[in-house]
């Protein structure tokens, strides 16, 4: 069993056409691995949904306690890109014995269709949590990165190797 924690993020963002806002409804998570065809046992609970930019301590304490105390030993975590390495940091000072975490997330909104690298993102980290031993990862652009390996170049919208 997969456990799947959803905080929001760009990947749940929907887009107002009216006010061209961007805002949260509900998550897109259990639609993907469906239209992906899954067949794997996955758990999907929604701890929250917020843009990581607006991200508190609190929130992560909601994050590393439902981690923590998870009964499974694979966890993806589905999370805004701006404050993703943070809360990776954050997991990882936590020392969850024995788990693989995996966060990953979108630059681009699901609900705004091929343009989005969320389902990609979400495929890749879905086989990431699989196969990684147990640890704190962020996988993005088809590449997982040690939480403490990590960065996001604010250019190009890509996650890259600390240097």
């Amino acid at each position: 069993m997969i456990q799947v924690y959803v905080t929001g993020g760009t990947f749940d963002k929907q887009y107002n056409y009216i006010t061209g806002e961007l805002s949260f409804k509900d998550t897109h998570i259990p639609k993907m691995f469906e239209r992906g065809r899954c067949t794997i046992d996955i758990d999907v609970k929604t701890l929250m949904m917020v843009d990581s930019l607006e991200m508190t301590e609190e929130d992560r304490s909601i994050i590393i306690h439902n981690c923590k105390r998870c009964p499974h030993d694979r966890i993806l975590l589905t999370h805004g890109t701006d404050r993703m390495a943070a809360t990776a940091a954050v997991l990882a000072a936590a020392k969850i014995p024995k788990k693989t975490i995996v966060l990953t997330g979108a630059m681009i909104p699901y609900a705004f269709g091929v343009s989005s690298d969320g389902f990609f993102n979400l495929g890749s980290a879905l086989a990431f949590v699989q196969t990684l031993p147990a640890g704190v990862y962020i996988v993005m652009n088809g590449r997982y990165f040690e939480w403490d390996k990590v960065k996001k170049n604010t250019q190009t919208g890509n996650f890259e190797l600390l240097l």
